[in-house]
């Protein structure tokens, strides 16, 4: 009986955005997206390993999706798990399309203030333990800490179990940890 209740308003909803105009419509999503783009743009350049014009072109592919789709999502209230989850499928699709290549040595100290040797040491072991993460443990660590998400919010908007969320976040911090604590070693000797 739920189901059919679900179903109907579901109907009544798409009934109703059927009948808005073009405008409306528009504006509505304007609206949404909007409040959206910077928080994507940065999960999208921390999921691409710093590389913001790939961030860009993921966060424009995830908003032309989302644009093409906008009549699907039956609840305006969860537009931000849903279009995050379509930002994390575009950084995959780009991720297998093709191997991010890390910044560059000359990139990241051009980025950085000239005089911080030791900034650039943390930030570039930083960058290559980030790098060495899959794409599945960078994009839980990227929701988790620049997102600020729980375990189940990742879970929703990643489309995995909440149990598969803690067991990424688990090793992909332990890999990091490792992989900090073997360069803070290296600099040591």
């Amino acid at each position: 009986m739920n189901s059919r209740i679900g179903i109907i308003q579901g109907e009544q909803v798409a009934a109703r955005d059927r009948e808005r105009s073009p405008l409306d419509r528009g504006a509505m999503f304007a609206r949404l997206a909007e409040g959206q783009l910077d928080s994507a743009y940065r999960l999208a350049t921390f999921i691409l390993a710093g590389d913001r014009a790939e961030a860009e072109d993921a966060v424009h592919d995830a908003s032309v999706r989302a644009w093409n789709h906008f009549g699907d999502l039956k609840d305006q209230a969860s537009f931000e798990p849903w279009f995050t989850r379509i930002v994390v499928n575009c950084c995959r699709d780009r991720l297998r399309a093709r191997r991010v290549q890390p910044l560059g040595e000359a990139e990241l100290a051009a980025s950085l203030d000239p005089d911080a040797a030791e900034a650039l040491a943390r930030s570039d072991s930083l960058e290559r333990a980030m790098l060495a993460l899959s794409p599945e443990h960078r994009v839980v660590v990227g929701l988790h800490y620049l997102g600020d998400y729980s375990v189940d919010e990742i879970a929703a908007r990643t489309g995995v179990r909440a149990g598969t969320v803690k067991s990424r976040l688990h090793y992909a911090l332990r890999s990091l940890r490792a992989s900090l604590e073997a360069a803070e070693r290296e600099v040591v000797r």
